[in-house]
């Protein structure tokens, strides 16, 4: 039993979970500002994992890394247009429309890696990003391990996520959206634009959810396999809900759900001899699935959300 407990006593435990974070930070804040705007984006797996593959693909074809961060985010934005104009300005079905775009996404990641990286028996790498040694902070006992030896991107993730609370809640731009997303005809009566909202806000997502896909690729491992998203972006569409659409609670969501997942990895060390290891990779969907449940009772969905919108209707 203490062998148990001391796992939170270990400043790796902490370091991991940031680290796996952070793909959901950026996921979890993407989906969280389509919805706000009112569109569900179902595209989010296949957007990451492309995002994954063309980002680590940039680096090793040359680029640096930042520039790899960029590319991602281009190309999901590209994908946020294609959403965009699918539900926006043709009004059709936001889960249809972003099913196809995640098999389609999925999918051409598949092809463009095979016919652009030669095939060999271990898949090719690149460079990543490296810890940040933060002078005076990484030395500190424990915090110092735990909260100040991540990656660049890490550190964005947090401050895009504070970011984007500032914006949605305390700007005029943020004002836009959230009433575009709750009732866009009213919106419109201020003289906002929904479907220019509505087309800003799906290709930002995109594009943060492209990134998510790319830290994988760029700072967590070193190389691009087609299955490596695992569902994230499925836990990012729930971490929505569990949020409440507020990015202060997704980031706290990203942080619980990826506790889960670093404490079941540890967890296998201690007692995975007596109990099978399937059960330790249900934990951190379970516990999700739970938090997802007391906390959506609570939760106050955008009322224009999946809603499509058409000027001079109502």
């Amino acid at each position: 039993m203490m062998e148990i407990l001391e796992i939170f006593a270990s400043a790796g435990l902490w370091a991991a979970v940031l680290r796996i974070a952070t793909p959901l930070i950026f996921g979890t804040l993407g989906a969280l500002l389509c919805e706000r705007s009112g569109v569900l984006n179902l595209g989010i797996e296949g957007i990451m994992t492309f995002g994954a593959m063309i980002g680590w693909l940039a680096v090793f074809n040359g680029a640096d890394l930042w520039t790899g961060l960029l590319v991602a985010a281009i190309f999901g934005a590209a994908f946020g247009l294609l959403h965009a104009g699918l539900t926006v300005t043709l009004g059709l079905s936001q889960h249809v429309t972003g099913l196809g775009i995640t098999l389609f996404a999925s999918s051409l990641s598949y092809f463009l890696f095979r016919l652009i990286v030669p095939v060999a028996g271990t898949p090719p790498t690149v460079e990543p990003f490296q810890p940040i040694d933060i002078p005076g902070l990484s030395d500190l006992p424990f915090i110092g391990p735990a909260l100040f030896t991540q990656t660049a991107p890490t550190y964005l993730a947090i401050v895009l996520a504070v970011v984007l609370a500032y914006v949605l809640f305390f700007t005029p731009l943020g004002l836009a959206v959230r009433m575009t997303g709750e009732n866009p005809h009213a919106a419109e009566a201020q003289g906002v634009n929904p479907i220019k909202v509505r087309y800003g806000a799906i290709m930002l997502g995109s594009a943060l959810m492209s990134v998510g896909g790319s830290f994988l690729t760029l700072s967590a491992f070193n190389s691009f396999f087609p299955t490596m998203i695992q569902g994230r972006g499925w836990v990012c569409i729930a971490l929505v809900v569990f949020s409440s659409w507020k990015p202060s609670r997704a980031l706290l969501g990203a942080l619980l759900f990826a506790l889960f997942d670093a404490y079941q990895l540890r967890l296998q060390t201690v007692v995975g001899k007596a109990v099978p290891y399937q059960l330790f990779l249900m934990v951190p969907y379970v516990m999700s699935i739970v938090a997802l449940v007391v906390m959506a009772r609570r939760a106050r969905v955008p009322q224009a959300l999946m809603q499509a919108y058409r000027r001079g209707e109502r």
